[in-house]
């Protein structure tokens, strides 16, 4: 029996972090709970996700305020540019002071204060390599003891003291100076931490009860029975810390805690990493053993007062951090374009018009994840989404399954490394380097990589066509007896629109009139649609096209007079499209000529998307906006394009809005714990204390980075890329930074070492056991086993493998880009 495919709708396809979100709607409590423990349960997590629901409604400010911002501005550069200031100026428009304060805590206040729903939701991410092969009682016991010991404490501690940091700020008025002009009050944004943290220990209450329930009566018992003991010592102990005159033993407890310890600082340091390690690998959620050891450590190598201002200071920093107040945007806007079915109409377009190609199918994949990499950055959305796309198709046409799987699975990865990707624009504050220069750095590798892959699939199915057979004649399409010029005249009208879109964007145009840009697009577009209805109209417009790539050869002379040779490849290959096209000027054009139908759904799904990613993405690097500008543009635009496709409705914009809020919860909470851990673990020593010792090893450079590549592969089994980013990176940087490789310097080394680390997970992502990206492609196309999309996973493993080598010997393939856009 053939399995039953399944149904997109009912997949939770927003990011592959979430692996254990809960299922029974907030409230809902099983029927067999202690019966106390259950209107507790269902009161705190109906408080939790309203407060999620009203945090979750904040982006839609956000989008507003960066929106205007970037409008106002960019509409009083054209109109000064063009004489018309003083027009500008009674308008109101130009730079505000306001929006980039406004926008930081509007984004820092969503995830900060949603945290406790994202708790109750099951979203903070977890490695479960060891904890997802015990029972389930044992599970339970596990969790209930670190919610016990771990969370319950740490969430204290940290509403008590950021309670006293908000005091502070609004007691005295402070106002936000350092980086900003317009010097808004603090307290409203600040507000946020001592609400989430108090919302965040809230949800732990009902996590603690439902452990009690899954670890059976029995066990249930012997906790409730020590709850007593329990929070009488926990009161004994938050009294003890922050009112040591006001209970017995506290003045004892404030000597123990200022006693200077007989380990020396580095060494803690190091106990510091192995309990991390070790806590970590038990399967309790990341970010909450990050505060608690940052807490425990901190105060055992330093003093308390320190521990708590590192801890205050760094969730406040991550929360107005300007450049990752990109990622909730950026998320937003992938998800509405998935939720708007811009993708599957997209490769069934391309399936369509690439139907008499061997490995068609394979070409379609690679598109599509190439394109929806650069939507939405998220690798088990990309992997989903194409098998549900291809997989039926692939295996009804007779593709090779392991070919296919692993076809899937590495154009699925491509959202780790292609912009505007999550993981770069949390790596840039942990390596210090603009998100902009990582992006323009990950643009030339993700297009190396990309195609590598087509270079693989298609030279695969050369050798063997039986991997890749064409389609048969029921998928075939209907097309015209002049097929092969169609496809020619298609690219050849695809790339002038590009080219004039570049100049455009470059401001090319906006130098002659007001909005010339969009003005000369806009017109060029009218001509490529009439020269696409009117093959009269199409005579005249195709040496017109050939003309203008001609001219533009001479327009990249060099001052030497030497030409690019990308411009003369790209003239070049303009000129091979018209020979290609020459039929049309045969007398047979005349009746039996025409575009075939299926060109107009290649288009209705092509360049809505493609338009919306270039605009946000060419934006970003030419300088024209910042990151989260982008990200907020892009995001508005999805919003239109789901309009104009006619999908928009108020429950599913509230539902992306909903999961959204839960992947930004999931990466930025753990932002802020990993800053925090990390903030104090560098303050022990131990960083530099690894970076001497692995310098004093008589090893060339090249070998120390590549030992650390290796360990970054290897840690990519278990873990995912958000606690090797923001936790395992930082250890490893001091190391990187005292490396001489390549001449360079510190910042190029930076961006380039940012890069390797994004090709290298994008590998471990592909590595079996462990690899994620298999189960999302099994759990969609069941059909297939799971030791062949192993064996195509790997065949792509040695590919990107050769990528990573590729960009390990030449780094001027991640530095070129940043450099010339940079100047």
């Amino acid at each position: 029996m053939a399995a039953e495919e399944p149904n997109p709708d009912e997949l939770e396809i927003a990011d592959e972090l979430i692996a254990e979100r809960r299922a029974e709607a907030p409230g809902e409590t099983p029927e067999d709970m202690t019966a106390w423990q259950r209107p507790i349960t269902a009161i705190i997590d109906v408080v939790n996700y309203r407060a999620g629901q009203i945090f979750a409604l904040l982006m839609i400010p956000l989008i507003a305020v960066v929106v205007y911002e970037v409008v106002s501005r960019n509409s009083f550069s054209i109109l000064q540019n063009a004489g018309l200031e003083d027009l500008a100026r009674s308008l109101n428009l130009g730079p505000t002071l306001w929006v980039y304060d406004m926008s930081r805590m509007i984004a820092g206040v969503l995830f900060m204060g949603a945290a406790g729903y994202g708790l109750m939701r099951g979203v903070h991410i977890r490695a479960d390599f060891l904890y997802r092969n015990w029972t389930d009682k044992t599970q339970a016991t596990v969790d209930a003891s670190l919610y016990l010991l771990f969370f319950m404490p740490s969430m204290i501690f940290f509403t008590i003291v950021s309670s006293d940091f908000w005091w502070l700020a609004f007691s005295r008025g402070e106002t936000m100076q350092i980086d900003s002009a317009w010097g808004p009050l603090l307290w409203p944004a600040r507000l946020a931490m001592p609400v989430g943290g108090f919302l965040l220990m809230l949800q732990g209450i009902p996590e603690i009860f439902r452990a009690f329930h899954k670890m059976g009566k029995d066990r249930e018992r012997l906790f409730v029975r020590a709850l007593p003991v329990y929070l009488v010592l926990l009161a004994w102990l938050i009294l003890a810390i922050f009112t040591p005159d006001l209970v017995p033993g506290g003045e004892w407890f404030t000597d123990i805690m200022k006693a200077r310890p007989s380990l020396d600082k580095p060494t803690i340091g190091l106990i510091m990493l192995a309990a991390m390690l070790f806590v970590i690998f038990i399967g309790f959620p990341i970010s909450f053993t990050l505060i608690f050891l940052a807490f425990v450590f901190g105060i055992w190598g330093a003093n308390f007062k320190l521990t708590t201002l590192l801890m205050t200071l760094n969730t406040n920093s991550t929360m107005l951090n300007d450049q990752l107040m990109a990622v909730p945007l950026f998320v937003l806007m992938g998800i509405v374009m998935e939720a708007a079915g811009l993708m599957e109409r997209l490769f069934a377009s391309i399936q369509m018009i690439m139907a008499r190609v061997r490995g068609s199918l394979f070409i379609a994949v690679l598109i599509v994840s190439t394109i929806f990499a650069a939507a939405t950055g998220i690798v088990g959305a990309s992997v989903t989404l194409l098998g549900i796309m291809a997989g039926a198709t692939m295996s009804r046409s007779g593709y090779n399954v392991q070919l296919a799987a692993g076809t899937i699975t590495a154009g699925g990865t491509l959202g780790i490394l292609i912009p505007p990707s999550i993981m770069l624009i949390v790596m840039g504050p942990v390596l210090e380097v603009s998100t902009l220069d990582l992006f323009r750095g990950a643009f030339i590798p993700g297009a190396l990589l990309a195609s590598l892959y087509l270079l693989y699939t298609l030279g695969r199915c050369w050798i063997n066509p039986s991997l890749g057979p064409i389609l048969s004649d029921e998928d075939q399409p209907v097309t015209s007896k002049f097929y092969g010029a169609e496809v020619a005249l298609i690219c050849l009208g695809v790339l002038t629109l590009c080219r004039v879109f570049g100049l455009g964007l470059g401001g090319t145009f906006g130098a002659i009139v007001p909005f010339g840009g969009l003005i000369v697009l806009a017109l060029a577009c009218g001509v490529a649609y009439a020269a696409y209805r009117s093959l009269a109209i199409l005579r005249i417009v195709v040496p017109i096209a050939l003309a203008f790539h001609v001219y533009m050869i001479f327009a990249n002379l060099g001052a030497d007079g030497s030409l690019p040779v990308w411009s003369i490849i790209f003239a070049v290959f303009n000129g091979l499209l018209v020979f290609l096209a020459r039929p049309i000027y045969s007398a047979k054009a005349e009746d039996n000529f025409r575009f075939s139908d299926l060109w107009d759904e290649f288009f209705a799904g092509l360049m809505p998307p493609t338009i919306l990613i270039s605009f946000a993405l060419g934006s970003i690097l030419l300088g024209l906006a910042t990151p989260a500008e982008a990200a907020a543009m892009g995001a508005f635009g999805a919003i239109l394009l789901s309009i104009g496709y006619r999908k928009f409705t108020i429950p599913s914009f509230f539902d992306s809005l909903i999961k959204a809020l839960e992947i930004t919860v999931l990466i930025m909470f753990l932002v802020a714990a990993s800053n925090f851990f990390g903030a104090q673990f560098s303050a022990l020593g131990t960083p530099k204390m690894l970076t001497e010792l692995l310098l004093g090893l008589d090893m060339s450079p090249y070998i120390i980075l590549i030992l650390v590549m290796a360990l970054i592969f290897l840690l990519g089994w278990p873990l995912e890329w958000v606690p090797i980013v923001l936790i395992v990176v930082p250890i490893l940087l001091p190391t990187v930074e005292a490396l001489s490789l390549h001449g360079l310097d510190r910042y190029d080394m930076m961006v380039w070492f940012g890069i390797l680390v994004a090709v290298n997970l994008q590998t471990a992502w592909l590595s079996p056991p462990v690899a994620l990206s298999a189960y999302f492609l099994k759990g969609v196309v069941p059909n297939w086993d799971l030791k062949d999309i192993y064996l195509g996973m790997m065949q792509f493993m040695l590919v990107q493998l050769i990528g990573l080598i590729l960009l390990l010997i030449f780094p001027q393939l991640v530095l070129w880009l940043p450099r010339v856009m940079g100047g």
